[in-house]
């Protein structure tokens, strides 16, 4: 568990853009969340401008191909030391247990249950018929069958998940303050009611990074804490 829970997620296109802002709220930040957006655009050497900071960075890479493609994908950024890297666990058990066997030995993987940006409608478009809720927790004991660290998940769901995995990591994204506007999130809560939920890693971007002030949107997160 980090002694500040709160992980900015970089999603911005530039380098530089990036480091600034993480260097401006990095006394009120626990970690440093990089997707999908920046890893493209700045791909290996992009992680390790952001590591100079010093703070634990956070893979959002979902990970979602077949089991031996994973693991090779895994062992390639053993080098970026990552403290966490994401995963599908829709993927499958041997998908997960494969990406876990082949993660560093200090990388926690964990298993990215249900978007936050989906509800009952878009599962059951995609021939899901749970909802959101459900299917986070059938997808959490899998990964947890799986061998996996924790998952990612809504914090709608999080409790629920916490109550029958009581060691699990839990990362919680999709969060608000209670004037925030959602953005395309759908299934959200505010930092506090994650954390008391039991949500190990509180995922925030827009709040802070779109915020007039970013030290004092992260600091305002921080002291709800």
């Amino acid at each position: 568990m980090y002694r500040n829970p709160v992980f900015l997620a970089l999603d911005v296109p530039r380098l530089d853009a990036a480091q600034e802002l993480a260097r401006k709220v990095s006394g009120h930040i626990g970690g440093v969340k990089l997707g999908l957006e920046f890893f493209c655009a700045h791909g290996h050497h992009g992680v390790h401008e952001i590591a100079k900071l010093g703070l634990p960075i956070f893979l959002d890479l979902k990970l979602h191909d077949i089991p031996n493609t994973v693991a090779a994908a895994m062992q390639a950024i053993h080098v970026l030391e990552p403290a966490i890297v994401t995963v599908h666990a829709s993927g499958g058990r041997a998908m997960m247990e494969d990406a876990k066997a082949a993660a560093g030995e200090n990388t926690k993987v964990v298993g990215v249950t249900v978007l936050t940006s989906f509800d009952d409608k878009d599962l059951s478009r995609i021939g899901i018929p749970d909802s959101p809720h459900d299917a986070a927790l059938r997808l959490a004991d899998l990964s947890h069958e799986a061998g996996l660290d924790g998952i990612v998940c809504s914090g709608h769901e999080v409790g629920d998940i916490h109550r029958q995995w009581k060691n699990g990591f839990f990362v919680v994204p999709g969060l608000r303050l209670p004037d925030g506007k959602k953005g395309d999130q759908k299934r959200i809560v505010t930092p506090r009611e994650a954390r008391d939920a039991g949500a190990s890693v509180l995922v925030v971007g827009r709040p802070i990074r779109s915020a007039e002030d970013p030290v004092a949107a992260a600091r305002a997160i921080e002291a709800t804490l």
